[in-house]
């Protein structure tokens, strides 16, 4: 007899609340109660298992092609479209890649990081000396503004400011879990006409979406091949047909990057901001690196050893995406002695692998030192996910990281509004600080 994948058999719906109120509470008591391998329902009408052992994941990782499908995320269709790249699935997410990624990597992406700096340095300095202010608030301000002018090309003007309105309420909608709610359930996305919190989100949608094509035509009527923003270089890119993006492509793609650069980055910072001032010694030690370093150009300080170390701790405690994007089974395979039928889906539980006390001794205590002592792998180690569905913009993410918060360290003095430790939370589809508040020295 076939063995049995372990899990709860309490009703869906009712699982389905746990997972949106508190997935981490849902992951280590699955972890305690059933192992490294267990089902959950994260929709009403499919099951999904969750893999927390490294040899697990990189069998999802590296064995995609032959056994696995790496599917896109649905439940982000309605904020970023069918388009989107984290969306799609197969062939046409592989060929949307192809497009991509080669803007995000090499020189290029290394010359925004003036541009970073002085946002970050701008941003800051308008903070009162004394005064107690939420560091999400100010990481996402900092994000917005430079994620618009590397992305999207502007940085003045009223299409700046209204993207920058729209962008940041619409996703500030999906803050608390009951409004998340809407993403994991279908059946909550009805409009009512103009009433209820679906329509407004709809409404506002249509607003971001008006001045995204409106901009997209403008610079198709005034091309400028100087241009070294994001967009510019997609509307650009061609693919083996010579076939370039439609506006719809370019609306999802763009849509895609600025949510998901917006938030998860000024999420990550403001994580790494809170351990770094919680735990003084770290603090101290990589402030010691920065003055070291601060001549350098921006491609080169962020080489700096300690400050990587530190930014990837930051990622690992408590990483903002945490669990992969989902696996389906191609054909009959086997998995921690387990044989999944096809059409199964598997998800990499980024959290619990991060926490494993066999990988990093002591998990719950933030120590960069960890980074310097060993080169943790691919399965062991995955921030950005893995796989094919490596996160395309994770270089420049990871390169705005270290910058804002070598910035920050470099050229400001902070501490910590409260001492009480800052516990996470679900912020849309992330895993976001506590109200963590922080007060401006100098």
């Amino acid at each position: 007899m076939q063995k049995q994948i372990p899990g709860p058999k309490t009703p869906r719906l009712f699982q389905m609340a746990q997972w949106i109120g508190n997935p981490l509470n849902v992951m280590e008591n699955g972890l305690q109660q059933y192992g490294e391998i267990f089902h959950w329902a994260r929709s009403p009408k499919s099951r999904t298992i969750f893999i927390s052992n490294t040899e697990a994941i990189k069998q999802l990782f590296t064995n995609e092609s032959s056994d696995f499908t790496a599917l896109g995320n649905r439940l982000t269709t309605p904020l970023l479209g069918e388009n989107s790249l984290l969306v799609l699935s197969g062939t046409a997410h592989q060929q949307q890649r192809r497009l991509i990624m080669p803007h995000f990597h090499g020189e290029g992406m290394y010359s925004y990081g003036k541009a970073i700096i002085e946002i970050t340095q701008k941003v800051m300095n308008k903070l009162p000396v004394g005064k107690p202010f939420v560091a999400r608030d100010v990481m996402q301000e900092i994000s917005m503004a430079t994620i618009l002018q590397l992305v999207f090309g502007v940085s003045e003007g009223e299409r700046y400011e209204q993207l920058k309105k729209q962008l940041s309420f619409i996703l500030n909608r999906f803050e608390s879990p009951l409004i998340a709610a809407f993403l994991f359930l279908p059946f909550l996305q009805k409009t009512l006409g103009s009433w209820g919190s679906w329509a407004q989100f709809i409404h506002q949608r249509q607003a971001i979406d008006k001045l995204i094509y409106t901009e997209i035509a403008d610079r198709r009527q005034q091309k400028d091949s100087n241009r070294t923003d994001v967009l510019s270089l997609l509307m650009s890119a061609r693919d083996k047909a010579g076939e370039g993006m439609t506006d719809i492509e370019l609306r999802d793609e763009l849509v895609t990057l600025l949510i998901a650069g917006y938030d998860t980055t000024a999420l990550a910072i403001s994580w790494i901001l809170y351990w770094t001032h919680y735990s003084p010694n770290v603090k101290d030690k990589l402030c010691f690196e920065l003055e070291s370093g601060k001549n350098l150009e921006p491609v080169d300080l962020v080489k700096s050893p300690y400050l990587k170390a530190v930014c990837d701790e930051g990622l690992r405690i408590y990483p903002v995406a945490y669990v992969t994007l989902p696996r389906q089974v191609r054909k009959p395979v086997e998995i921690l002695g387990y044989k999944l039928p096809v059409g199964a889906s598997l998800v990499g539980a980024t959290y619990l692998i991060h926490n494993r006390q066999d990988i990093y001794p002591n998990p719950k205590q933030f120590k960069p030192e960890r980074f310097l002592e060993r080169q943790f792998d691919p399965w062991e180690f995955f921030p950005f996910g893995g796989g094919t569905r490596r996160c395309v913009g994770s270089a420049l993410a990871l390169y705005e990281i270290k910058l804002v918060l070598a910035t920050i360290l470099m050229n400001f003095e902070l501490e910590l509004a409260n001492k009480k430790p800052v516990q996470p939370r679900r912020r849309a589809l992330n895993l976001a600080p506590g109200e963590l508040e922080m007060r401006r020295l100098r």
